[in-house]
């Protein structure tokens, strides 16, 4: 059973503002309406967004700041700064939203913690938002406001749902390294970081890049089979001590992604996800697979085809 976690409340109803950036803020409607039937899969919802007071505790008193100025997100969003759009608009539109992606997050884990394991497989819960990993509690970049990992990380050893020594993996297949996420564990090393990402593209940190524990950096223009390879033979490397994974699922690896520079088709992206959950199923690792970037018209399509991929009967247990 895989476990889906949507609310409508996702997506992101920009009008013309939508125009500035390539980002498809109304997929996970379509992922939804596509996945929501399915055999074997479960829908759930976090009811909420994540309460303002859960992300200040993440961020740094600068970062608290600047979340609410105009100028500031505008530039994390990476759009021109239109005189006319006020933050109050940027928080309904844009910030809200995340916030539902937040939660969607903050749900998946606590579920996937709780919930039992069933004929040896831990529980997978699959949030089609979240998944913010250029966010830090000191910056936010890269369309990445909040980073939902460790804002969710926090909350859980906060809650004790997990303790400060208890061993996290992160797995990053996003074709973009997640610099956030490096540098909001840079000092916590209980957390295993792999990542799969595009070498010559942002973020180019070196400090960053320095701390994943399992970095496979790819030549621009990386094809589906060369990608699943140099993937698997990292999959391969991961230990069996983790007590949740946290998986960036990012669909901007698609040849048809202008802003990724992979060349993986729609089917690779569905085989990476089903050599994720093998892998984890291996080790019987509580799972959360988050969103991630994604910017094509195939975004979506590729979610769905993972979806059926990892849920249908005969290839869920894979």
């Amino acid at each position: 059973m895989i476990n889906i976690v949507y609310d409508p409340r996702y997506n992101f109803e920009l009008g013309l503002l939508g125009r500035l950036h390539p980002f498809d803020g109304t997929k996970f409607r379509r992922i939804y309406d596509d996945v929501c039937a399915l055999e074997g899969v479960n829908i759930v919802s976090p009811g909420e967004p994540a309460a303002t007071e859960v992300i200040d505790q993440f961020l740094s008193s600068i970062m608290q700041k600047k979340v609410r100025d105009r100028v500031f997100v505008f530039r994390a969003l990476e759009v021109p700064q239109l005189p006319l759009v006020s933050i109050e608009y940027l928080d309904k539109k844009v910030l809200t939203p995340m916030r539902w992606g937040v939660a969607g997050t903050l749900l998946a884990a606590n579920r996937a913690l709780s919930d039992p394991i069933v004929e040896g497989q831990a529980p997978v819960f699959w949030n089609l938002s979240g998944g913010y990993h250029h966010a830090m509690p000191q910056s936010m970049e890269g369309f990445c406001i909040y980073n939902d990992i460790g804002i969710c990380h926090q909350q859980l050893v906060k809650a004790n749902k997990l303790s400060a020594n208890d061993r996290v993996l992160i797995i990053d297949t996003d074709a973009h390294h997640g610099n956030g996420n490096a540098h909001t564990f840079m000092e916590t090393p209980n957390v295993t970081i792999l990542d799969v990402f595009n070498q010559n593209i942002y973020p180019t940190s070196d400090y960053t890049r320095e701390r994943v524990d399992l970095p496979v950096p790819l030549r621009p223009g990386t094809d589906g089979d060369v990608y699943l390879g140099q993937y698997e033979a990292a999959l391969n490397k991961v230990g069996d001590d983790a007590r949740i994974a946290f998986v960036v699922a990012g669909t901007d690896v698609l040849a048809s992604d202008k802003l990724g520079g992979l060349n993986l088709e729609i089917a690779d992206v569905a085989a990476r996800e089903a050599l994720t959950l093998r892998a984890l199923k291996k080790h019987c690792i509580p799972t959360v697979i988050l969103g991630g970037g994604g910017y094509s018209k195939d975004s979506a399509k590729s979610v769905i085809a993972a979806v059926k991929k990892c849920a249908t009967p005969d290839t869920r247990t894979i």
